[in-house]
């Protein structure tokens, strides 16, 4: 066993006795690991305010490779106060834990290497604090969509046509085709309009630190439509997240 301090987001939390929980801890070195904290339900405990879902922070770390590590300090530099503690807007929290999940599924997978893992972790980090600082987590969540396709092996072919290759006036942007369809190879597929298909690029490649605004996307809700239905073609994860989404909806709207 070795002390170590990791920067890491919390993705996950369960209770372990009555004043403990087990938390799991997504950090960019060592990907998800499990750690005890002892005693952080306890109001004086001062490693209450950081074991708890959604906070990033420098943990020290009793770090155990194969087993529970423990918990021994929390230094907190994130809280996302304008996502958890905004009462009177559960949209944020509803798509920041969203992301959460689906970050926590991919990680899930076989394939995720300690490269890709380092580069998930950048995108959930830079992503929640775009949704903190107020841009439209409802778009965030289709670029997270959109990003983690690459990490799942099933990236969309958007720069030229999925079927011939060329880059010849593209009319489609079809899931069961892989992406982009162009005019010589279209044969029924649903014509998608022009600023759906430059917006589907324009989200891939974005850097989401430069973000500035995400209002007013033509084509968004064609973008939309085929992430959704991509993901239920070829990922096997997209029933999972949107399931969560309409529960929280309904949580909302009685709220």
């Amino acid at each position: 066993m070795k002390i170590i301090k990791i920067e890491g987001i919390v993705v996950g939390e369960q209770n372990y006795s009555e004043s403990s929980k087990i938390l799991r801890i997504f950090t960019k070195d060592l990907g998800i690991i499990s750690v005890l904290s002892k005693g952080c339900k306890k109001t004086k405990s001062n490693l209450r305010e950081g074991s708890n879902k959604l906070i990033l922070a420098n943990f020290d770390i009793s770090y155990k490779d194969n087993g529970l590590s423990t918990l021994i300090g929390v230094d907190i530099i994130d809280i996302y106060k304008n996502i958890i503690l905004d009462y009177h807007d559960l949209e944020k929290k509803m798509y920041a834990f969203t992301i959460i999940d689906l970050t926590v599924q991919v990680l899930g997978q076989k394939q995720i290497d300690e490269n890709e893992v380092k580069d998930i972790y950048d995108i959930l980090k830079s992503t929640l604090s775009k949704i903190n600082d107020g841009l439209s987590p409802k778009v965030l969540l289709d670029i997270v969509m959109l990003k983690y396709l690459k990490f799942l092996g099933v990236l969309p072919n958007i720069d030229s046509c999925s079927i011939c290759g060329g880059n010849f006036e593209i009319i489609s942007l079809d899931s069961k085709s892989f992406g982009f369809v162009c005019r010589e190879c279209y044969t029924n597929e649903k014509i998608t309009s022009q600023a759906a298909l430059k917006l589907i690029r324009m989200l891939y490649y974005v850097d989401i630190d430069k973000i500035k605004k995400l209002d007013e996307l033509d084509g968004i809700n064609e973008v939309e439509e085929f992430i959704d239905n991509y993901y239920e073609d070829h990922t096997g994860i997209y029933f999972n997240i949107k399931k969560k989404l309409m529960t929280l909806n309904k949580m909302n709207a009685v709220l």
